[in-house]
């Protein structure tokens, strides 16, 4: 939608998609006074909150789109003339008054022809009307225009005889007053281009932004102008305020705050919208909340939220403003009750379109002001939409009650855990209709979120999950299973889905062998110093979710579900699900949790009870469990000693076999052979659409590794010079061929190809004299600026690379650069020169990618230095990749051998070195996590350190790779020879222990949110490892891993002090600032604690003692969560084992012995025992101010009035409340309606019955009931504060000052 280019078209304001719609329409001349230069919010917009607006919100609701107007023939064309210097103001304003008067005749026309349309039928009178319609809205916005204008040229001429302008639109104010809807960034248009070069332009960015807002609040002084103007002018305003953003700390909020009361006491929707969206971006702090406060903003927010849902735009945007009080340091105090009861009952309302936002704001209130949402009755309304469905997201509703049950002050606000009542519901509910589904679907997301929780694993939560696994509904135990799934974190092998559709297991053995070679064939990788400690906190987690599932009998409600399954896929699907269950156990579980579990108590028993019916199926899921375990033990992932075990007892046979397959093809005879070759077709037509590609590559791997049966492919049969000469890039057949998947077997045969006959010296002679080579290389040259060779049509085209296979020829030149006889091929035919310069080119990054991405690097060559060359002269991006490329050369092991050149790990670590001076912090970045990662290996630790890399300049970014140089001693020297080490060790005792604690508790939350099932997009190049949940590197931690370490920090004494004040505040549960400090030292003793050189300080200070006491009695939820895992670090060690064991905690062992960090108490009921919730938040914890507003909130129950029929209101106001009496108080207070009673004229009364509303708990359409009563003026008066005079002289009984103080909402 663009901008009407006429002169006098006026615009309302934004651009910005947060701007309001005024209620008008765009004509199809373009004669919009609202909408022309106005776009609409998009459909379909998530709940996501805008960082640069208090308050912004984009609610998910239909859009409100500007309709199209009727054309009319009569135009703004003859207003243009009016703008002629020699017409004087007075002419100019007569002819305004003139235009509008035979507007207003026209509007009357067309409200009469609309009424009498109204009289016909509908159906016949449709279209007619939707046309008068229009045409009604044109003229009213044309009137609106005219009289704007005549306005603007009354203020021009009253200025003309002060101040004379060189042209009426030399000025900001002129074009304000000329086109007042028109927005600041459209304001300097000119209407006339001639004019607008004899005025000499106008500069937005010189006029003061206080003149500009002192006009825009001129002209909002004017009565009686049409909706659209005022909501033009509150845009423009907006938009103002968004240029400047300082201008709202300076605004006169006597004058500013008058207007906008003006502008919410609007009978226009969208005016008062708008008002709120002005006052909304005039929020800075939270004195400026007191001030808006004080302009009676709470009735406001009230009246509009109460209204109709066509009223939508208006209730939209108070919602906004309400929310933009929790944008602001401490505004959530400045909420009072009475609003927060409204928000309340718009979320409980079921019909209420503004029911998901108004759901959302209460969790944020929750989250903030806790006291509040309580007081308010908001905790059962949210605690009913986790498993009502009636929000979209309802996991994320849980949040802030676990936010509450996690210290024992904010716990009391809860019913001890039934708030959760409402999720676990929707499993007992019979599924009949699609409604019940989508409340069972709500409930599995909120459940499943809930298990992610230290409070989730409450055994009477525990038990009513496991309890539904004994109701056979089919979508029942459908999603029960899928949340088990869930909670145990249970990835689904690759055969699951065709075993659940019934197949057989015994299909399973090939693909999982060939999984295993598709594993090996992966390369080498060097064993890390690091992958025995692994630390995994999301493993040690599912370990206690799965202990206190089979507490409460998940494995007998699993046997039960498998023997009575509505469905055989059902059945199948229980039965993969025990026998993970099994697995976990053992992996996870002490051996004395495991060993009673992996009889399957119960079903042996039936099994081998002849005289029972059941026995055959006891039996069968014997059979079937027992075969589900030696598939998965065959498949399962090397994460245990026993799948690595069988990992390489499976690699080695799939070697084998690859092996004896080879050996038998080498050895194929003549004969078979060329019938082989016949068979490929090759030699039978050049398509080679027709060639059996599968068959050329076997015999390419096969047989011709034999010189007898290559040298027949070469010169008998002539095969290999049809598939070079298939390759070479003048035959357009290979260079043609479409850049797709199954396309791309040219390419991986072409270098089997290639690497076949560079293995031999007559395959090496063969294809240096072959024409595919010379031909790729004057192919590159037509790129070189430097060869003198070009082409209108060059190979290796931008487009060309991207749509055709032309980019496979880097890949057979980097299989050449694999081999010295290659590599003397390509120097021969001058190739290396031309990678020389191409490197260099500046607008071809696309060639610098596939060149340097397909190079190998192995030998001490020509492609080691071009990489160098990328990896310093090329853009960005071009560093970024060419550092990337250099991890898969990182990881390989030092060769202690002395190579010339050295080996390619110690290129490449020389290589990355060199990187972290790179001038931008991106490189350095990727630079530091390959560095990181390579050194895993002690053996490339000690080669990084001898490169002795400075990594002061790089900050924060270089603090994990020096952590890395700790573990070693020759690092340790190095870094405290820098004073590396004592600057840091200083650093994290006096802070970074705390921020430690917030990295561990975000990595273990996003490890948890993630689904295993569908796992996040992996990291390019695999530079960052999916580290989530696993411990971050503690300095404390290196630092113990010699023997140097553990002497500075002995004579530092930081281990004592973490353990005093881990004895101190053991059981601290109120002061959220120490409950910091203790995490953050529990953390530090639990690093030290997991290496075995730190068994002496575990020993000296004794305080695994006080680690168990947290664990085991503290009532902060995540502190004991903390000290929970803190003793799975201290089991990695054996003397913590030992000491552990002393204080009654098992740990988990595999079969050598080692422990696997995952450790439960003996006596299991103490992990989750909590002592009973206080009745709420203790007084002298409850702030001030909040307490004090509640008190006056519930005073309003107890108001009384004077007259005894403003009494009998009020009484029958409090009925309202009261289900059982509704409708009485409805029919009492419709008769002192039909009587006309005084008090609904005066705002003493208003002021009482709000409070009331305040201090109850009322429906929507009850608050709209009870504020419709009142006369409309009575709102005015009391927000322009009107009615004190009047309050003196009604309230002498009672003290008018004592009842407006106590009524006040």
């Amino acid at each position: 939608m663009t901008d009407n280019p006429r002169p006098n078209a006026p615009s309302t304001g934004t651009h910005s998609h947060d701007g309001l719609l005024p209620p008008s329409r765009l004509g199809k001349d373009g004669r919009s006074l609202s909408a022309a230069s106005f776009t609409s919010a998009k459909p379909a917009q998530s709940y996501t909150r805008s960082m640069n607006i208090p308050g912004s919100f984009a609610p998910e609701l239909k859009s409100y789109v500007s309709r199209v107007d009727l054309a009319r023939t009569d135009s703004y064309g003859a207003i243009d003339d009016l703008h002629d210097s020699t017409i004087s103001s007075e002419q100019r304003q007569t002819a305004y008054r003139d235009r509008i008067e035979k507007e207003l005749k026209i509007k009357v026309g067309t409200e009469n022809l609309l009424e009498a349309l109204n009289v016909k039928n509908a159906k016949q009178a449709r279209e007619q009307r939707k046309v008068v319609e229009l045409a009604l809205h044109t003229s009213n916005r044309k009137i609106a225009q005219l009289q704007s204008d005549l306005e603007a040229e009354v203020q021009r001429s009253k200025r003309e005889p002060q101040q004379q302008p060189s042209s009426p639109e030399g000025r900001l104010s002129q074009l304000f007053r000329s086109a007042p809807l028109r927005s600041p960034s459209h304001l300097a248009e000119r209407h006339d281009r001639d004019e607008d070069e004899e005025s000499g332009g106008h500069d937005m960015e010189v006029e003061s932004p206080t003149y500009i807002l002192g006009e825009i609040l001129q002209a909002l002084e004017a009565e009686g102008m049409p909706s659209d103007y005022y909501v033009g002018q509150a845009n423009v305003l907006v938009e103002l305020f968004k240029r400047h953003q300082t201008l709202k700390y300076d605004l006169a909020w006597s004058i500013f705050g008058l207007r906008m009361q003006m502008v919410m006491l609007s009978d226009s929707r969208e005016v008062v919208a708008a008002g709120y969206r002005v006052m909304r971006y005039a929020i800075t702090d939270r004195k400026s909340l007191q001030t808006i406060r004080a302009l009676q903003t709470d009735y406001l927010v009230i009246l509009s939220l109460v209204k109709e849902s066509k009223a939508r735009v208006e209730r939209e945007q108070a919602l906004k403003f309400i929310r933009a009080f929790l944008d602001v340091k401490g505004g959530e105090q400045e909420i009072h009750p009475a609003v927060a009861r409204i928000v309340v009952a718009v979320a409980n309302h079921p019909d209420d379109q503004l029911r998901g936002i108004a759901l959302l704001t209460l969790a944020e209130m929750l989250l903030k002001h806790p006291t509040l949402v309580a007081e308010a009755g908001g905790l059962s309304v949210l605690s009913e939409s986790m498993g009502n469905g009636a929000y979209s997201a309802p996991e994320t509703m849980i949040d802030p009650f676990l936010h509450l049950m996690d210290l024992p002050a904010r716990r009391g606000l809860l019913k001890s855990g039934f708030e959760f009542s409402s999720a676990f519901a929707s499993f007992t509910e019979p599924v009949i209709t699609n409604a019940q589904e989508d409340k069972l679907k709500a409930s599995t997301k909120v459940v499943a979120a809930l298990f992610k929780s230290w409070f989730g694993h409450d055994g009477a939560l525990v038990a009513r999950l496991s309890a539904s696994l004994y109701i056979s509904s089919l979508p029942i135990r459908t999603a029960v299973l899928d949340l088990l799934i869930n909670i145990l974190r249970i990835k689904s092998p690759s055969w699951s889905s065709s075993f659940i559709g019934g197949r057989r297991l015994t299909t399973y053995g090939r693909v999982t062998n060939l999984r295993i070679e598709q594993q090996d064939s992966q390369g080498t990788t060097k064993q890390t110093v690091d992958d025995t400690q692994k630390r995994s906190l999301v493993q040690h987690f599912t370990a206690i979710s799965l202990a206190v599932l089979l507490r409460q009998g998940l494995l007998k409600g699993l046997m039960l579900a498998e023997s009575d399954a509505p469905t055989q896929a059902l059945r199948r699907r229980t039965s993969l699900l025990i026998a993970e269950v099994l697995r976990m156990s053992s992996e996870l579980l002490p051996s004395a949790w495991s060993f009673g579990l992996q009889i399957l108590p119960g079903l042996f028993t039936a099994a081998i009870d002849f005289r029972s019916d059941e026995r055959l199926q006891a039996v069968a899921t014997v059979y079937q469990v027992d075969s589900i375990n030696r598939t998965l033990y065959r498949s399962v992932s090397g994460e245990d000693a026993h799948a690595r075990s069988q990992h390489a007892d499976g690699s080695s046979a799939a070697r084998a076999r690859a092996t004896s397959k080879a050996q038998s093809n080498a050895t194929m005879d003549e004969t078979q052979f060329r019938a082989k070759m016949l068979d490929t077709q090759i030699l039978n037509t050049v398509n080679h659409t027709k060639w059996d590609w599968p068959l050329i590559r076997e015999l390419i791997d096969g047989p011709m590794v034999n010189p007898k049966r290559l040298q027949e492919a070469m010169i008998t049969s002539k095969m290999v010079h049809r598939l070079l000469g298939f390759l070479r890039p003048f035959k357009y057949r290979f260079s043609d061929a479409s850049n797709t998947k199954a396309n791309q077997r040219y390419v991986r045969t072409a270098c089997a190809l290639l690497k076949m006959l560079l293995e031999t010296t007559e395959g090496a002679k063969y294809l240096e004299s072959n024409k595919l080579v010379p031909q790729i290389g004057e192919c590159l040259a037509q790129q070189d600026p430097m060869s003198g060779i070009t082409s209108k049509t060059p190979l290796f085209s931008l487009e060309r690379m991207t749509d055709t296979l032309v980019g496979g020829y880097f890949a057979m030149l980097g299989v050449m650069c694999s081999d010295a006889k290659g590599m003397q091929i390509l120097e021969r035919w001058k190739i290396i020169n031309i990678f020389y310069h191409i490197v260099e080119l500046k607008d071809r990054d696309d060639l610098i990618r596939a060149l340097i991405m397909e190079m190998d690097y192995t030998l001490d060559s020509h492609p080691r230095i071009i990489l160098s060359k990328a990896m310093t002269a090329t853009s960005k991006g071009m560093r970024i990749t060419a550092t990337k490329i250099l991890r898969k050369y990182a990881m390989l092991p030092i060769e202690h051998a002395s190579i010339i050149g050295g080996g390619a790990a110690e290129w490449a670590i020389k290589l990355l070195v060199s990187q972290l001076y790179d001038p931008e912090i991106e490189v350095c970045e990727v630079a530091i996590k390959i560095l990181e990662e390579a050194c895993n290996d002690i053996s490339s630790l000690e080669y990084v350190v001898k490169c002795r890399p400075a990594l002061d300049h790089l900050g924060e970014i270089g603090a994990p790779l020096l952590l890395r140089f700790l573990s070693t001693s020759v690092g340790y020297h190095y870094l405290d020879g820098l004073d590396y080490i004592t600057k840091e060790m200083d650093d994290w005792f006096l802070g970074r222990n705390d921020t430690y604690v917030t990295i561990v508790e975000a990595s273990l939350a996003r490890a948890l949110a993630e689904n295993p099932e569908r796992p996040g997009p992996a990291s390019e190049e695999g530079l960052d490892p999916q580290d989530f949940g696993c411990v971050p590197p503690h300095f404390y931690r290196e630092l113990t891993r010699t023997v140097e370490g553990c002497e500075l920090l002995k004579a530092k004494g930081h281990f004592e002090e973490f353990a005093a004040n881990i004895q101190d505040f053991a059981l601290e549960a109120e002061d959220p600032e120490t409950i910091l400090k203790v995490k953050g030292c529990l953390w530090a003793v639990g690093n030290v604690g997991s290496m075995e050189l730190g068994a002496p300080f575990l020993e000296a200070t004794d305080v695994v003692r006080w680690v168990v006491v947290i664990a085991e009695q503290s009532q902060v939820l995540t502190l004991r969560g903390t000290a929970f895992y803190v003793l799975g670090l201290i089991s990695r060690s054996l003397h913590g084992q030992e000491i552990l064991a002393e204080w009654g905690w098992d740990g988990t062992t595999n079969v050598m012995g080692e422990s696997l960090g995952y450790v439960l108490p003996l006596d299991f009921n103490k992990l989750f025992a909590l002592q009973p919730a206080s009745a709420g938040v203790p007084s002298g914890k409850r702030d001030t101010t909040t307490t004090t507003m509640m008190v006056r909130s519930r005073r309003g129950s107890l108001v009384t009035d004077a007259d005894a029929t403003n009494t009998a209101i009020l009484n029958a106001i409090v009925k309202l409340g009261n289900t059982v009496l509704t409708n009485k108080a409805l029919a009492e207070l419709n008769g002192y309606r039909a009587k006309k009673a005084p008090g609904f004229q005066k705002p003493a009364l208003f002021r009482k019955a709000m409070g009331l509303l305040a201090s109850h708990a009322y429906r929507v359409p009850q608050y709209r009931f009870v504020i419709d009563l009142f006369d409309k003026r009575v709102l005015a008066s009391i927000v322009l504060e009107d009615d004190e005079e009047e309050a003196g002289k009604d309230g002498s009984e009672e003290g008018s000052g004592e009842s407006e103080a106590e009524g006040r909402v």
